[in-house]
């Protein structure tokens, strides 16, 4: 069970690359969510959100145990902020949108997570998983607005 939950907490080892862990993680999540907007272009992101978050909180325990708090090598609560990114974007590859929104959605991400503005290093205070995981969340939400008015911006004036 060990074994399984060090897999699934470090996104299939990603987690334990000793530089950037954390950008990794999220730069997988990224590949996956793309070939997720591939076979499930509706419905992939929520379900994405949901399983990521889901096991970050199963998952976040063995790490902590094992490597300590907020573990860099647990990188699923990465997954789950990455995906909140694309929760609302309607990014759908299918329908012809721009790659270069999945590589804008993954910088921003990683600028808010690392920066860690505006009550995302409050949350990140919470006790154990949920602070390890609410501040990705909230980093994500960032993001996902920034990236929104970009895509706006874009669209408004090109």
């Amino acid at each position: 069970m060990n074994r399984l939950n060090d897999l699934l907490g470090s996104l299939f080892g990603l987690g334990h690359i000793p530089f950037a862990p954390g950008t990794w993680g999220s730069l997988g999540a990224v590949a996956l969510i793309y070939l997720i907007s591939i076979v499930l272009p509706v419905t992939g992101i929520p379900l994405f959100l949901i399983i990521t978050t889901i096991l970050s909180l199963i998952t976040a325990d063995y790490f902590i145990t094992t490597y300590g708090d907020d573990a860099p090598q647990f990188v699923m609560d990465e997954a789950a902020g990455q995906s909140v990114v694309f929760l609302f974007s309607g990014f759908q590859i299918s329908q012809g949108d721009p790659i270069w929104i999945l590589f804008l959605g993954f910088a921003l991400f990683r600028l808010f997570d690392i920066t860690k503005p505006l009550g995302v290093r409050r949350l990140e205070k919470l006790p154990g998983k949920y602070g390890i995981l609410a501040d990705d969340l909230l980093a994500g939400f960032y993001a996902l607005t920034v990236l929104e008015i970009i895509k706006y911006s874009t669209e408004t004036f090109f």
